[in-house]
């Protein structure tokens, strides 16, 4: 097995290339408010300790926070409740830029000052790097995770994927083996697993997790033309073709796994720790924040996005050199794609409780 760092390079291009996961953010704020509502009637913890999951250190990394931040604090004063102290955790791998996140904390803190006033509860905000397919935290030590367009990366890529299996294709298409189809799924399995089981011994009884990732409506059945991830990576391989040498494209499996809803569901079940609470899925447009402007821009807005997530993994397997060429063809081919179809991406949210409270009352 080779282990897969996938660095977030947001902060390091146009600041449209974070709206699609701000627009993700702003779908799931309903479900995330739900949730903390639950847990705070639950508890009423005097510290209230969450982790961001894959936080990245673009411009969104910090908008969670403050969702939960004002959603506790708009609960506590219909209740006539002190604000809570708050700890938080920005967790992401190594490599992530966590300088420029903290560096942006400062102002973090000055506004929720200005805006909350004199009655609101301290805020202590810290970096936790590592790999979350593992444990990053004490036992029992937190109330809420939360985790935002990162589950859908995989821990790691087996070399039962590469060459020649996949030949020509950087992930899952239309013809491929359905060797290579099962040995993604079966990572997606472990790696879950591993995750749901690290989370759940890190909560406190009845604790909350909530996390939304890219998935595949069932009915898809890997067609590159109707998803999102699915067709820019069938124009990437378009358009690294000719780039570079076939050996190099064979040997390149990009480490996701898009999902179905029942695949997520049936890990969660068998893992056994979480009670499903909510389960949702939504579509959103790959250019929404665009509206139907020129479809250029679109198209390099598309572009932007798509290479926000995959620049560092691309240029690890092709070089740096040909990033620039690489993604102007394909924000040409995503143009003149949108010129004739709707472009959107699935998306499965997933909300869930520490089942093992109900176990201990069961058992009492």
């Amino acid at each position: 097995m080779e282990l897969i760092h996938v660095e977030l390079r947001q902060g390091q291009l146009p600041l449209y290339a974070s709206f699609a996961p701000k627009q993700v953010m702003s779908r799931a704020m309903p479900a995330l408010q739900e949730t903390l509502r639950e847990l705070y009637l639950d508890s009423f913890p005097e510290c209230l300790k969450s982790a961001d999951l894959g936080c990245s250190s673009g411009p969104n990394a910090l908008l969670f926070l403050r969702e939960m931040i004002d959603s506790i604090d708009a609960i506590r004063k219909k209740l006539n409740k002190t604000e809570p102290t708050f700890q938080i955790f920005l967790n992401d791998l190594f490599n992530n830029d966590f300088n420029n996140l903290i560096r942006s904390i400062p102002s973090f803190y000055e506004e929720l000052r200005r805006e909350k006033g004199g009655d609101f509860g301290p805020c202590f905000i810290a970096a936790m790097p590592g790999n979350f397919y593992g444990r990053l935290f004490l036992d029992h030590s937190l109330h809420f995770i939360h985790s935002s367009y990162s589950v859908h990366w995989r821990s790691q890529v087996s070399y039962e994927f590469g060459s020649p299996l996949n030949k020509g294709h950087i992930y899952l298409a239309r013809i491929t083996p359905k060797s290579v189809y099962e040995a993604y799924l079966d990572l997606f399995n472990r790696d879950m697993t591993v995750f749901l089981k690290s989370r759940s011994e890190e909560l406190v009884l009845g604790g909350r997790m909530m996390f939304t990732m890219i998935g595949r409506d069932a009915s898809v059945n890997f067609a590159p033309i109707y998803h999102r991830f699915l067709l820019t990576t069938n124009f990437l391989v378009s358009c690294l073709k000719g780039i570079i040498e076939e050996e190099k494209l064979d040997d390149c499996n990009m480490p996701f796994y898009l999902p179905t809803p029942e695949e997520v569901r049936y890990v969660i079940q068998k893992e056994g720790s979480f009670d499903i609470t909510r389960f949702e899925t939504f579509k959103v447009t790959w250019d929404a924040e665009m509206g139907d402007g020129d479809l250029q821009m679109r198209g390099k807005y598309a572009a932007a996005t798509v290479r926000a997530v995959s620049e560092s993994i691309l240029t690890t397997h092709f070089g740096e050199e040909v990033m620039d060429g690489l993604f102007e063809r394909f924000a040409s081919k995503v143009s003149q794609y949108m010129k004739l179809h709707k472009g959107e991406y699935f998306n499965i949210l997933v909300s869930v409780k520490n089942r093992w409270i109900s176990t201990l009352m069961q058992s009492s």
